[in-house]
């Protein structure tokens, strides 16, 4: 199951957070820092270890003082590789990858790819959507997707993207809004 939520992704319970990343371990979104802050400096020693990743690529790390234990770091940008949808979609599937080898069950994931400069929120949600839909066909996990957003405008893009998909829109009664329901 896939749903969108509207809410902070540090206050999310899940087995763990599929959060895109640079390879330099930047923040590549406002709410990325925020979820840095959040995890605290444990998370900062966890990265310098495992040094600079290629675009693409994924790593699981603990999430320091976040409620979910782990953290499923995937690269979307390096200095030299911009984000590109092709670079989005294999920082994904690897990601992805390692949720399912690690029996992560359930998963909140922020937007992959957005943000300013890169790719637009209904380009991405369409490629996430896609990658999602087309892992969980095959793989044992997870078995539910929270993405979880910032705002309204990020939510509605999420939302036409699973609709797209003929997905029901689902959304968690706590960030306010409501199933959509037949006319």
């Amino acid at each position: 199951m896939i749903s969108v939520r509207l809410a902070d992704l540090a206050e999310v319970r899940a087995a763990g957070i599929l959060r895109p990343a640079s390879a330099e371990w930047q923040a590549v979104t406002p709410a990325m820092r925020r979820l840095e802050i959040a995890a605290g400096p444990t998370l900062d020693e966890h990265l310098t270890r495992l040094g600079e990743l290629p675009v693409g690529s994924a790593a699981i790390t603990p999430a320091g003082d976040l409620t979910t234990p782990f953290l499923v770091h995937g690269i979307v940008r390096s200095y030299d590789e911009p984000v590109s949808p092709a670079g989005v979609r294999r920082a994904l599937q690897n990601g992805l990858r390692r949720a399912d080898e690690w029996g992560l069950d359930t998963l909140a994931a922020a937007p992959f790819g957005t943000g300013a400069g890169n790719l637009d929120v209904d380009e991405a949600a369409r490629l996430m959507i896609d990658v999602l839909l087309e892992h969980m066909q095959t793989a044992r996990f997870p078995h539910t997707v929270e993405i979880v957003v910032d705002s309204d405008y990020e939510r509605d893009a999420f939302d036409r993207a699973l609709a797209a998909n003929a997905l029901p829109l689902l959304h968690d009664p706590r960030d306010g809004a409501q199933e959509d329901a037949p006319s």
